[in-house]
Formats: structure tokens, C-alpha cells, sequence
């Protein structure tokens, strides 16, 4: 209450202040029958009791009137509530303030929706009134763990370990790969700045500069249109380092994790399991597994592999070709026929991959069509292969390994939705498994082009040392020293210890990228003048908190969020601007025929 000229917030009184005078402001949460209110603010919630004598008649109909989310100052005494009225849902529960004199700083019109957190609102209403829905308490709550977190990662990084925070410029130049940049006009004819994806090569160059250690609450852009839940803006916690390299970045992250976790939440252990990207993809089909269940994927090749099936047979005769399946835990008991159709139904839609499915009776034998091509020792090799209880349900896929593995992994995050829509708890939100994913592939085939190559990572990514002959030879085959951080299925974190030669840096633009490396020119001659070697990491700080606070989107840990589609529906972003606030960039708009007609009505 320092710097302020209330005597206490409305969430603090309890029955030690029984007998002083208060003075509270805050927001009419609700009124009764002109008997008592109830004040609210930051902290919490208090009883205001309403004078029913002649003497403060005046003060009775001003907070009688008052209306809801108004805004009001009250003095009074703090007193006991009567016997059996106390309120042990309410921290405040035990006393009420008797209002001697109130004011109404700000009356408040007709609300939208109601500040309540049960109330449900539309996502566009909540977006449009954001600083109506910031009153929430969910909201407040979120704002203030993730405010909190920060300060503890603030001071583990410079307090205990010698980091600088360093700002980073917002306007700077295009960076080539990665995803797309917000461009900026300039002034000067035809030239654009690029609001940074990452302060990735300010970072690097920090280090070149021998800064050491350096660190950076850092607000990052990327234009990517209409995606789910995903910001054109957002936070990072930005961390590189000199002289370090995969296992120190390593133990500081799990360091500062532990040191700035909220109390309130269950503890984390470490060191976090690691696992290689090529482990990953083998048993959950993602390079961002969910280890708080299991229902890995599973090879059973070797079991199908003296078998006459004819689709079995075929996939095994391809270089990768492999049968792999997944069971569901008691599936027949928690899944109906129409949901085994949805999962083999998203299959063939997103992957084009045919499911076969096999049904454990409670006699120990199969129901499948494929079990009538398969002798006894076969079919007994499989239930223990699969481990397979009564009423578990395979899914089981044959083809190309990573085709097949990312269609399983998918379809066993698609079978846990399912299995705890009907009742059964399989991942446990309260609880927190991190882990490593390592060894990524340095390349990747191009989507639209599988001849061409481009980063797993970015283009500043170091290649393994075991593997850096083979940069030269036979680049596809290269690991990188890239590492991602996982929580609980989602990335929230990833890094890589960086090139720190400049011939290796241009080679890889150049020669396996295709990229132009004027572009980066003056990075690459920063490392010419003595770079020492450096890697780091960013944690993506939205969807690290919004996994702590179980959001259901990062929307709910970010105070003023995009829409949907990369909107501020509140002030109306982005709008229009005229001609003329267009000329002095040089600018002219060439408007599709619809809007041109929309603006002249």
C-alpha cells in the first residue's frame, strides 16, 4: 500500500484488524438488496456492510445505486462477522468493514458480459473488451505468475550468474530462411526494414563482441497468418553463451527452471530425460513427445515378417518399410465404433495410410481381418509383443518408417483425446515431464522441393562433431547440435550451439542452401575477426506459462493477445492508412476490385 492512499487492499484484512479504520477502493463486484457489497481489487475480496441508519442515508443510496464494476472508494471499521455468517471460502471471510463515508470515483455503463470467470464470453467479445476481461481473476492470476517467473529467471541469470540483459534492436534486415518477416517501409525508396523472428544474429554477435554471457527478455515477430494458437508476436527468454556447448546450456536451462518454478506448482526433478530425435519419432512419432503416458508405437515387423499378407509383405520389400501399431488401453471399453472410424478416417485424410485394427477378446484371442492369415505362433508372438490385456484395442499401420510413425504418433494423441472425453485420466495437467530432444537432422528435404535442402533448425546451427566430415560429402546424413526442449508434448524451448568459423558459415549458405550469403555478410566477417565458439537457447515464454496455468491458449497468459487471424479486435489494428501517410515511403496500394467498392460505400 506504499506510494498509495488506501490503508489496505481488499484482500488482506483478517481478524487481527478487527477494530481499525480502513480505507479501500476498488470494484463493485455485486450488491445486495441494499444490505452489503462486495469490494474487489488485485488481491481479493471484501464485505462492505451498507449503513441502514438516518444519519449516513446518503451513504446508503450511494452504494446502493452503485452499479456493478463501478468504481468506489470506502472507509469504515473492521469488524467480526456475526456468528455463523463467517465465510471460509474467502480469505476475508471472517471480518466485514462497516462504511462510515464513500465516494463513486467512476460509475461504470452497461457491461458487455459479466466479470465473472464462470460466465462464458466469446473469444471475439473477450478480445474487443480485453481490458474488461483483464479483470478476471484467472487473468490477473496468470499475469502475475508469469511476472513473478520472470523476475526469478532475471535474477538466477545475472544476480547468480553473471548474464547481461542486453536490448536488441526491433528494426533490422531480412534474414533468409526460417518463417516470414514483418516488413517495414523506410523512407528511402524501395528499402524495407524486417522486424526480427529472433534476435539470433545480434545474440551471436554479442558474443563475438566478448560479452560472455548474455540475456534478453526479447519480443520477437513472425507473420504466419491464421494459425492456432500461435502470435505474430511474442516473448522469448533469449540466452547465449561462449565457451559452452550442448550439456551447459543444458544444466543452466534446468537450473533456471527450478529456481524461478512457481511454489505453487508440483515440483520438477532433474536432470530432465533426453532422448535423440530419431527415438523420438520411432516411439511417439513427433519430435515433441507427451511422455506423461504411454501407448508408445511399437515394431512388429519381425513377428509379420514370415507372414503370407500381401500389404505386409509389400511394405517390408521397400528400403524403410516397416509394420509398426500402437494398442489403447481397455479401447473397446472407453472407445465406440464410430470413434475406431474417425481415428482410421484421419489417417487416410491426413496422411493417406490405411489402419488395420485388432481387437484383444476377453478369452485372450483376436478379432481382426487380419488374423485369419496368421498361425498360432504367430498370433501368440503378437499379443506378447504387444503386451495385449482384455479389451485393448491395435492399431496397426504398414509402410514407409516415418510415414507410418508420424500417422501412429498422431493417432495416439487423437485416441487420448478420445479415451479422456470418455472418462478415462490419462495425462494428468498438474503434472510436468520435461525432456530433451537431441541429434536432430542438421537438413531437411524441402516440402515443396525434396531436392533442395533447408535447415532443421536455422542456417546458424552447428553440425555434430562426429559429423562434420560428412557436411562436405553427404550433408542429408549430418546430426546437428540442436536441442529442443519439451514439456508435457509442446516445445517450449530450443537451441543450438552455433558455426563459429566463417568459411564453414558461408559453405553452408552457399553451397547446401542456396541461399545468397551477402545477405549475412556482416556476420559472416564477424566471424573472421576471432569468434569464439557459442551456443544458446530461447524458451518461448507464452506457452511455457500457459502450460504451467493449464490455458487453454496462450491468449490467456498475454495481456493484450491477436485474434485468431492476427487481429487487435480492441483498437481495430490493422487499418487503414491514406495516400498521403503512404507517400513518404514511396508506397502506393493496388486494391482488389471488392475493397475498392467497400471503401467508396
Amino acid at each position: 500500500n506504499s506510494f498509495v492512499t488506501r490503508t489496505n487492499t481488499c484482500g488482506e484484512l483478517r481478524s487481527v484488524h478487527v477494530g481499525q479504520k480502513v480505507t479501500l477502493y476498488g470494484w463493485v463486484q455485486y450488491q445486495r438488496q441494499g444490505l452489503f457489497l462486495v469490494l474487489r481489487d488485485f488481491q481479493g475480496l471484501t464485505q462492505i456492510i451498507i449503513p441502514q441508519d438516518e444519519a449516513r442515508s446518503h451513504v446508503k443510496e450511494l452504494l446502493s445505486n452503485a452499479p456493478v464494476e463501478s468504481v468506489v472508494r470506502v472507509t469504515g471499521i473492521v469488524s467480526p462477522r456475526p456468528l455463523g455468517q463467517e465465510n471460509p471460502k474467502m480469505p476475508t471471510g471472517d471480518i466485514e468493514v462497516k462504511a462510515e463515508t464513500a465516494e463513486i470515483l467512476n460509475s461504470c455503463k452497461k457491461l458487455p458480459f459479466e466479470i465473472k470467470d464462470f460466465i462464458k464470453k466469446s473469444e471475439a467479445l473477450r478480445m474487443q473488451y480485453r481490458y474488461l476481461d483483464l479483470r478476471s481473476f484467472q487473468l490477473q492470476s496468470n499475469l502475475r505468475l508469469r511476472s513473478r517467473m520472470v523476475m526469478r529467471m532475471r535474477e538466477y541469470l545475472c544476480n547468480l550468474h553473471g548474464f547481461v540483459d542486453v536490448e536488441t534492436p526491433t528494426l533490422f534486415k531480412r534474414t533468409p530462411g526460417g518463417a516470414k518477416e514483418f516488413l517495414v517501409p523506410s523512407r528511402e525508396a524501395g528499402k524495407f526494414y524486417s522486424l526480427p523472428q529472433s534476435p539470433q544474429q545480434f545474440k551471436q554477435l554479442l558474443m563475438v563482441g566478448g560479452l560472455d554471457r548474455y540475456f534478453q527478455v526479447a519480443r520477437c515477430y513472425r507473420d504466419e497468418g491464421s494459425r492456432p494458437d500461435r502470435q505474430p508476436e511474442f516473448t522469448q527468454i533469449d540466452i547465449e553463451m561462449s565457451f559452452v556447448d550442448q550439456a551447459g546450456i543444458q544444466r543452466l536451462i534446468e537450473g533456471l527452471l527450478q529456481h524461478s518454478w512457481p511454489e505453487e506448482r508440483a515440483l520438477i526433478m532433474t536432470p530432465f530425460p533426453s532422448m535423440t530425435y530419431e527415438e523420438a519419432l520411432a516411439e511417439y512419432g513427433t519430435d515433441k513427445p507427451d511422455t506423461r503416458f504411454g501407448m508408445k508405437i511399437m515394431d512388429i515387423s519381425d513377428v509379420l515378417r514370415g507372414s503370407d499378407i500381401h500389404f505386409v509383405r509389400n511394405a517390408l520389400s521397400y528400403p524403410h518399410g516397416s509394420i509398426k501399431a500402437i494398442c489403447i488401453p481397455q479401447g473397446v471399453r472407453y472407445l465406440t465404433n464410430k470413434d475406431l472410424e474417425s481415428l482410421k478416417e484421419s489417417a487416410k485424410s491426413q496422411f493417406n495410410q490405411e489402419i488395420m485394427e485388432i481387437i484383444c477378446r476377453p478369452d485372450g484371442s483376436l478379432k481382426s481381418l487380419l488374423t485369419k492369415f496368421l498361425g498360432e505362433k504367430e498370433k501368440s508372438e503378437l499379443i506378447q509383443a504387444l503386451n495385449l490385456r482384455e479389451d485393448d484395442v491395435v492399431l496397426l499401420a504398414a509402410g514407409e518408417h516415418k510415414q507410418v510413425c508420424s500417422t501412429l504418433g498422431t493417432l495416439r494423441l487423437f485416441s487420448a483425446n478420445l479415451l479422456e472425453a470418455a472418462g478415462l485420466a490419462l495425462r494428468d495437467p498438474t503434472t510436468f515431464h520435461f525432456l530433451w530432444v537431441v541429434d536432430f537432422p542438421l537438413f531437411l528435404p524441402k516440402a515443396e522441393n525434396p531436392t533442395e535442402l533447408e535447415s532443421a533448425h536455422h542456417p546458424f546451427t552447428a553440425p555434430h562433431p562426429s559429423d562434420a566430415s560428412l557436411l562436405y560429402s553427404d550433408p542429408t546424413k549430418v546430426r546437428s547440435q540442436h536441442y529442443d526442449l519439451v514439456l508435457n508434448g509442446n516445445e517450449v524451448g530450443g537451441g543450438s550451439i552455433r558455426i563459429h568459423n566463417a568459411e564453414q558459415q558461408r559453405f553452408v549458405l552457399e553451397k547446401v542452401l542456396k541461399e545468397d550469403s551477402e545477405v549475412l555478410s556482416h556476420l559472416i566477417e564477424a566471424l573472421e575477426f576471432g569468434a569464439p565458439p557459442h551456443g544458446g537457447i530461447a524458451l518461448g515464454l507464452d506457452r511455457l506459462i500457459s502450460l504451467i496455468v493449464d490455458a487453454p491458449s496462450i491468449r490467456d497468459v498475454i495481456a493484450f493477445p491477436k485474434s485468431f487471424r492476427g487481429r487487435d479486435l480492441m483498437g481495430n489494428a490493422p487499418g487503414y492508412v491514406t495516400p498521403e501517410e503512404l507517400e513518404p515511403y514511396h508506397i502506393q496500394v493496388s486494391w482488389p476490385l471488392e475493397e475498392k467498392e467497400a471503401k467508396k460505400n
